[in-house]
Order: C-alpha cells, then structure tokens, then sequence
C-alpha cells in the first residue's frame, strides 16, 4: 500500500523526490501519512479537496481488496 501512495503522488507533483510516506499502524487500522513539499502541497490536495478525497477512495479501495483497513492522512 505504501508503494502504490508513493507512485501516486510521485507523479502528481514537481519534486518526486521531496515525497514520502510513513506507515503508521493503529488498532485494526493502518494510517499512512503523506508528506510533499510545500508548494506541491496544493497539487496533492487539488480544489475544493478533490484530489486528496480520490486518493482516499483508490487507497481505501485498494486495502479493502486485501483485507485491510487504512486511512490516508495528508501532513504538513
């Protein structure tokens, strides 16, 4: 899961190589914490939230198909 976020927001943004992604497990949960640079943050994020809310939705979708629970949070 965590290769599949970096991918994704690797080529969303102008430094690819700024991204990074922590995993951080939870009770029955799996958070992944995104981190670009600064002024890629508005790439990821995209008008009104609707890139991050897609991101969410294929990320959800894709650990669900293996079983799991997780959440994508977007840090500064």
């Amino acid at each position: 899961m965590k290769e599949l976020l970096t991918y994704v927001a690797q080529n969303l943004v102008e430094h690819p190589e700024q991204v990074s992604v922590t995993e951080v497990e939870g009770d029955g949960e799996t958070v992944l914490e995104l981190r670009v640079a600064p002024e890629d943050m508005g790439k990821v994020i995209g008008r009104q939230g609707r890139i991050a809310k897609d991101i969410r939705v294929l990320m959800r979708s894709a650990a669900q198909r293996a079983g799991k629970r997780l959440n994508v949070e977007i840090v500064d």
